[in-house]
């Protein structure tokens, strides 16, 4: 088990292992950068929609971006994935946070901000691990594996003293005590990664594919967006739920993972779940400038990841909201944005060719 505590932001600012070396490092003062003469003279409001995961990141990045550019409002209402590809899609929003890339039969789609004859591009933001929280009286420390976590969200181990629970927590004393799953509620992208992190490591138990609605056939505790699966854990006893990491409070329990059990068991760290990044490639076909990863999250690491988008316009039908885009997701994916949401978020940076890329592809919004 992992105790939820103060952020070590200096482990963590170093997550993502795709070779610090090659970032480029941007010195300009221009807009990517949340400060200078360039960024300053931007003036408008732009409103983004989606993910939850991203909440705390998007806080930081708000404030500094509207600190260092005051004639500029940022609105980022954290209702869901869903939501916030439909707003995009509809144009109730300029930019959507999705914890998942448009897939490709919805890149065909009809895009209202976006200028005729574009596509969208999908932009890494943020990489963040899922944690898997719990709240079990008397339990201070807690090992699970891919098929015993699967199987507990599926319904098939309904008690906390289950023998394939006690075989893997050797001396630990687990309570005569049903097990309450808690999921997302709403259409989510951390509840698509987690289903896609099950589909994978644990195949044969985990045979839904994956989606960002909960499987409708599955029992358990249903609560909206991030903040609502940690209160039912929280207020529940013998609840379990998954989250993304920068939204569990300190204090709160987190169990380990091992694929079987046989390798070391790792928790919801950054540079874990940033192995898994540096392992996945980008989805084939798509534009130069457009950045969805395929994630392996078979490879070694902390395989409940998400990687959080910004789901902007190429080219936008109107020129003054596209050099608003161009500013703060600029700004967003900069060393200097990543690095600042650290404290709060607890992100793993973008770095190296991935930082490069999707910075390159940023300054390429109209």
């Amino acid at each position: 088990m992992i105790v939820k505590t103060v952020r070590a932001g200096a482990a963590l600012a170093a997550a993502v292992a795709l070779a610090l070396s090659a970032c480029a490092t941007n010195e300009s003062g221009t807009a990517t950068s949340a400060e200078g003469s360039a960024a300053s003279s931007l003036s408008g409001a732009l409103q983004g929609t989606g993910a939850s995961s991203a909440k705390a990141a998007q806080e930081v990045w708000r404030a500094n971006f509207q600190t260092a550019n005051p004639k500029v409002t940022v609105n980022y209402s954290p209702d869901g994935s869903g939501a916030g590809r439909t707003a995009f899609a509809d144009g109730g929003a300029a930019f959507a946070g999705s914890d998942r890339a448009l897939k490709d039969d919805e890149m065909t789609g009809s895009f209202a901000s976006c200028a005729a004859d574009t596509l969208p591009l999908n932009l890494p933001i943020y990489v963040s691990p899922i944690a898997i929280v719990f709240n079990v009286d008397g339990v201070s420390d807690l090992h699970l594996t891919a098929d015993v976590i699967a199987k507990i969200f599926r319904g098939e181990i309904t008690n906390w003293n289950d023998p394939a629970i006690a075989e893997l927590n050797s001396g630990v004393t687990l309570p005569d005590l049903a097990i309450t799953p808690v999921h997302r509620s709403d259409n989510s992208g951390t509840t698509e990664n987690f289903t896609a992190t099950l589909a994978q490591v644990a195949p044969s138990v985990w045979t839904d594919a994956a989606s960002g609605d909960w499987p409708a056939s599955l029992a358990g505790e249903a609560a909206q967006g991030t903040s609502g699966v940690i209160a039912a854990v929280q207020n529940g006893s013998g609840t379990i739920g998954y989250a993304d990491e920068s939204g569990v409070p300190d204090g709160m329990s987190m169990a380990l993972y091992s694929q079987d059990g046989s390798a070391a068991y790792t928790g919801p760290e950054a540079d874990a779940a940033g192995a898994i990044v540096e392992a996945s490639s980008r989805v084939a076909g798509r534009e130069d400038n457009d950045w969805a990863l395929d994630l392996d999250r078979t490879a070694a690491g902390y395989p409940f990841v998400l990687v959080s988008y910004a789901i902007v316009c190429q080219q936008y039908s109107d020129a003054s909201v596209g050099e608003l885009v161009n500013a703060y997701i600029s700004y967003i994916v900069s060393d200097e944005g990543q690095e600042a949401a650290v404290p709060q978020a607890g992100n793993a940076p973008l770095s190296g060719t991935l930082a490069t890329g999707v910075q390159a592809a940023a300054a390429s919004i109209k």
